[in-house]
């Protein structure tokens, strides 16, 4: 199973000027949705839900970018979990992200079963 993080970062130097950095959290949107990537989460993903979208990364500030589509990718069911809670995107079940509807800083419950087993 392949677990994957995507971020965009940009900084500038650090040579006594400010540095300023920006960075991309790895988002999905589903069925009206936000979800954020899960590291360390055994799953397994079932049956194809769907198309999901995977927002432009706007770590600039630049209006132009964040107003572009985002790229579809596939969201599948995880098997035992609600999709309301928890979908896995890629291309293909056995080539998927694990990513959850947080609430706060911490996983639903249900996702976090699926870190300490893991």
């Amino acid at each position: 199973m392949l677990l994957l993080a995507v971020a965009c970062t940009s900084e500038s130097s650090s040579d006594g000027g400010d540095e300023q950095a920006g960075s991309c959290a790895y988002l999905v949107h589903y069925q009206g949705r936000v979800y954020r990537d899960v590291a360390n989460a055994e799953f397994t993903a079932d049956e194809k839900l769907g198309s999901a979208t995977l927002p432009p990364c706007d770590d600039t500030g630049d209006r132009k970018d964040a107003e572009e589509a985002g790229e579809t990718t596939t969201a599948y069911r995880v098997d035992g979990i609600s999709p309301d809670v928890a979908v896995a995107v890629g291309d293909s079940p056995e080539d998927t992200v694990l990513v959850a509807a947080y609430s706060g800083s911490e996983p639903p419950p249900e996702v976090q079963k699926l870190i300490d087993h893991s």
